[in-house]
């Protein structure tokens, strides 16, 4: 057994082109150390997300600070601090911070996961 407090896991950058800025993420469970799982927290800016993309496996989504918008190509849903989202394999999605709020979320996938990005 291992106790995570996020408090104590430092926030590192991630400037990558799925994402409209620079984000931070704290890894919570980082590759190798679960056989199954991958967990870590994702930092939005105000007004910064990521693109459209899907995972190969399931994704849960947890809200933790602040609010944000979680859409696929048909729907948009503002959530807030508690939402859980659950976004199945395959389904065209993006997700982030509001305009006038930072946005924090868990993120739990399988390990192996592969994300496809496409173009909006």
């Amino acid at each position: 057994m291992k106790v995570i407090n996020a408090d104590n896991v430092k926030p590192e950058e991630v400037n990558m082109a799925l994402f409209t800025g620079t984000v931070t993420r704290q890894t919570l469970i980082p590759a190798g150390e679960s056989d199954n799982f991958n967990m870590s927290i994702v930092n939005f800016p105000r007004g910064v997300r990521n693109k459209l993309h899907a995972h190969s496996c399931d994704q849960i989504l947890i809200v933790t600070a602040g609010y944000g918008t979680v859409a696929t190509e048909g729907e948009e849903n503002v959530v807030g601090v508690g939402d859980i989202i659950h976004i199945p394999a395959g389904e065209k999605h993006w997700h982030g911070a509001g305009g006038d709020s930072d946005f924090s979320h868990i993120t739990i996938t399988m390990v192996g996961v592969e994300i496809t990005q496409f173009e909006e």
